[in-house]
C-alpha cells in the first residue's frame, strides 16, 4: 500500500512496484482509488476495460466514486443503513449520498475490506494499492465499535430502536457483525500489508511526515519503507546545484528522523514518467 501526499509520485511508484512484481512472475494487480486516477496513463493503456491487461501477468484496475458505491452496497452498505435509519427516518438513496458527503474516506474504508478478499482469493500474488493519506479510512474502521459503545451505555435509548426497520434484527446484532467485519480489516492492515510512504525532499512534505507516520503509529500500523521521490543526483546547471544543495539538507534531516525504516532515494529524470521503459528505470531504483 503507497500511501503519502499528493503529488510526490504515490502513483508512480505503486506502478513500479507492480512492474516489478509481475517481473518476477507474480500475478499482480495495481488499485488505485484516485479521483483522478492516473495508473492508465502511465502505463500507456486503455483503462476503460476493468481490469486492463497490461502484461501478461499484470492487470491494472482504476476504481471510481461510482463504483465503490455499488460495491459498498452489494457488501455492506445496507447493513450500515440499517443501524442508521432506526435512529433517523431517511430514504437508502439519501443514507447513501449523506454518507458519502460526510465521511470522505468512506470508499478507501470498503477497499480496505475489498482489497483484504482479493489478497485471501489467491488470484494475484500481489496486491498494489495507490491510495491516499490513511487517517479518515482508520477512523472509521473505529466507527461500529463507537456506535456500539455509546448504545450499549444508553439502554433507554436503545430500547426505542431495538430493531433494523427492514430487517427486524436487532440493531447491536448488526452493529457487532459491523464491528468485527471493521476489526477483521485492521488486523489484516497490520499483519499483511507493507505500508510505503512516498515523499519528496521539499519543506512541506518532510514537514508533514511525522504526522503521517504518527497517525498510523496510533493505529498499530508501521511504515516499513519510505521513498524519497526526484532526487537531483548529477546537477549540471547553477539551477539544480542550488536545488540539490537544498534538498541534501532535507534528505539529511529524514534519514536522522526516520532512520529506523528502509529509505530509497528515486532520482529526478527528465520528461515525463510514463510507459514501461521508464517505470523499469523505477523499478530498479526501487528494488536494487
Amino acid at each position: 500500500m503507497f500511501t503519502g501526499k499528493g503529488g510526490v509520485g504515490k502513483t508512480t511508484c505503486a506502478a513500479a512496484t507492480a512492474l516489478h512484481h509481475a517481473s518476477a512472475g507474480a500475478p499482480t494487480l495495481a488499485i488505485s482509488t484516485d479521483a483522478t486516477p492516473s495508473l492508465a496513463h502511465i502505463f500507456e493503456v486503455d483503462g476503460r476495460e476493468k481490469p486492463a491487461r497490461v502484461l501478461p501477468s499484470l492487470y491494472i484496475n482504476e476504481i471510481g466514486e461510482a463504483e465503490v458505491r455499488q460495491m459498498w452496497d452489494a457488501r455492506f452498505g445496507r447493513e450500515v443503513y440499517e443501524v442508521f435509519s432506526a435512529f433517523v427516518d431517511i430514504a437508502y438513496g439519501e443514507f447513501v449520498e449523506f454518507m458519502a458527503s460526510v465521511l470522505p474516506g468512506l470508499g478507501e474504508e470498503f477497499m480496505v475490506d475489498y482489497i483484504r478478499r482479493l489478497a485471501g482469493d489467491g488470484e494475484y500474488g500481489a496486491v498494489v494499492w495507490d491510495t491516499a493519506p490513511l487517517g479518515q479510512t482508520l477512523s472509521l474502521l473505529e466507527t461500529p465499535a463507537l456506535l456500539g459503545d455509546h448504545l450499549r451505555l444508553a439502554p433507554r435509548i436503545y430500547s426505542k430502536l431495538r430493531v433494523g426497520r427492514r430487517s427486524r434484527e436487532p440493531v447491536l446484532d448488526i452493529l457487532r457483525r459491523w464491528e468485527k467485519l471493521s476489526a477483521d480489516n485492521m488486523d489484516f492492515l497490520r499483519e499483511e500489508v507493507d505500508f510505503t510512504l512516498v515523499t519528496i525532499p521539499e519543506a512541506l512534505a518532510v514537514a508533514q511526515l511525522e504526522g503521517v507516520i504518527g497517525e498510523m503509529g496510533k493505529y498499530g500500523l508501521r511504515v516499513g519503507r519510505l521513498v524519497i521521490n526526484n532526487v537531483v543526483r548529477e546537477p549540471d546547471s547553477a539551477f539544480l546545484k542550488a536545488k540539490a544543495a537544498e534538498q541534501q539538507g532535507y534528505i539529511r534531516h529524514i534519514r536522522q528522523t526516520c532512520g529506523d525504516r528502509e529509505i530509497v532515494e528515486i532520482p529526478m529524470f527528465p520528461g515525463e514518467t510514463k510507459g514501461l521503459a521508464r517505470l523499469k528505470e523505477i523499478a530498479r531504483a526501487l528494488y536494487a
